[in-house]
């Protein structure tokens, strides 16, 4: 009676599991890249939603506040976030200069890993890349 062998050889195994390898090493860096990516794209939204918030203010009441905390405490509140507290989708957000007349607010990573750059955003909703 002849025996009929079932199962894989280790080569095979060594080839499917090569090849599972090779499709990772594709794989994870532009699933990396996407997370920088939407990290990015978090902040410099952000930054537009802070931005508006200073430019409604400037409009009812003829300055820039003079602290963040003019945004969030006012009724209705112009910002629902106090992205100023902490980090908030990888970034930490600080005031570099705001006064009755202008603003700048930069948003930094708050690791190497989660953005790719800092973004600042001045007077007039002007957004650019560090």
């Amino acid at each position: 009676m002849k025996r009929i062998k079932t199962g894989f050889t280790l080569i095979e195994l060594m080839i499917v599991v090569l090849i599972i390898a090779l499709l990772a090493s594709i794989a994870i860096p532009n699933i990396l890249r996407a997370r920088v990516n939407a990290h990015d794209a978090a902040a410099q939204a952000a930054l537009k939603t802070i931005s508006t918030a200073l430019e409604t203010y400037l409009s009812a009441n003829n300055a820039y506040p003079s602290n963040t905390t003019s945004l969030l405490s006012a009724t209705p509140p112009y910002l629902q976030v106090d992205y100023f507290t902490g980090t908030h989708n990888g970034f930490t957000f600080t005031v570099d200069s705001l006064s009755s007349q202008l603003y700048s607010i930069t948003a930094a990573p708050a690791s190497a890993n989660l953005g790719s750059g800092s973004f600042t955003i001045t007077t007039g909703s002007i957004l650019t890349a560090n």
